[in-house]
């Protein structure tokens, strides 16, 4: 019997290998609904949402995923509020502020839903493939009128864009060194005063922010996404001097003058059965 050439043998591999083993492998959560069935935004409810946020997460942003887990029930409740969000019209009229409210509920429902399809789970990153395969901020997806959105995409592609940099205040990835996950749905009437209430939490965290006579250390997520605040490093300080904790280093940030450094970023779970740092880089 004649051998097969290796070159035609190598080919004919790669023409019968199922091609999720060279691509993400996509999981869509919510549902795909019909144009006729859809609403604007306005009339999207985030009251399932928050009622599983209070019942699940802590005032520190850490999320009882044990608990959430084991219940049919509430993570039922979790994919019946994405099919709902899943609802939502893109082209008919809705405010700012609501647009607002729906994509960040959006991305921190999917996140916790990605979290929840792995638990248990040390971190978000163990489901973020290095080469092939699945990765979690590119190949989950929720369907909103007649597309589909990674997490990536809602925050690059939908919410950097409407110019609001404390937006990185109230995204969550699931992790110790994110912002905490508020235990409430953002709603338009709130979301002003959401926001700056946790850009305040977020700087009077010692993991996050430290401050001394000549010096602010902050968060990573500044050094990966400082240009949102300004276009230089003096601009940016300024922008995030008035969330600062201290009378003092709010004047050290407003001046420009300050030796700058970055906190250690831990991608910890935010898990209460394991409140703890570490996993940093």
């Amino acid at each position: 019997m004649s051998q097969m050439p290796l070159l035609g043998a190598i080919t004919l591999l790669v023409a019968l290998t199922p091609i999720k083993l060279f691509a993400g492998s996509k999981v869509s959560v919510g549902s795909n609904v019909p144009t006729a069935q859809q609403i604007p935004i306005d009339h999207i409810s985030h009251a399932a949402w928050d009622a599983l946020l209070r019942k699940y997460c802590d005032p520190q942003g850490y999320v009882n995923y044990q608990g959430w887990h084991d219940s049919p029930a509430d993570l039922q409740e979790l994919d019946q509020y994405l099919a709902h969000v899943s609802r939502a019209n893109l082209k008919l009229p809705a405010s700012t502020a609501n647009k607002f409210a729906f994509w960040i509920n959006a991305y921190n429902a999917v996140t916790i839903k990605g979290i929840l399809r792995e638990y248990p789970t040390s971190s978000i990153q163990n489901h973020q493939s290095k080469t092939f395969g699945y990765k979690i901020w590119d190949d989950l997806l929720l369907p909103v009128d007649g597309r589909t959105y990674s997490l990536n995409q809602i925050e690059h592609d939908v919410l950097r864009k409407m110019g609001d940099p404390r937006i990185h205040f109230a995204l969550v990835c699931a992790s110790v060194g994110c912002p905490p996950l508020l235990n409430q749905a953002y709603t338009a009437e709130q979301l002003d005063s959401q926001l700056t209430d946790n850009a305040r939490k977020f700087f009077a965290d010692p993991q996050k922010f430290q401050a001394t006579a000549d010096s602010l250390k902050i968060s990573k997520l500044f050094k990966w996404y400082g240009g949102d605040f300004g276009s230089d490093q003096a601009a940016q300080l300024r922008a995030l001097a008035p969330f600062m904790p201290t009378q003092q280093s709010r004047a050290l940030a407003a001046s420009g003058r300050a030796r700058l450094g970055y906190l250690p970023y831990s991608w910890n779970l935010n898990d209460q059965a394991t409140k703890s740092g570490g996993a940093s880089r």
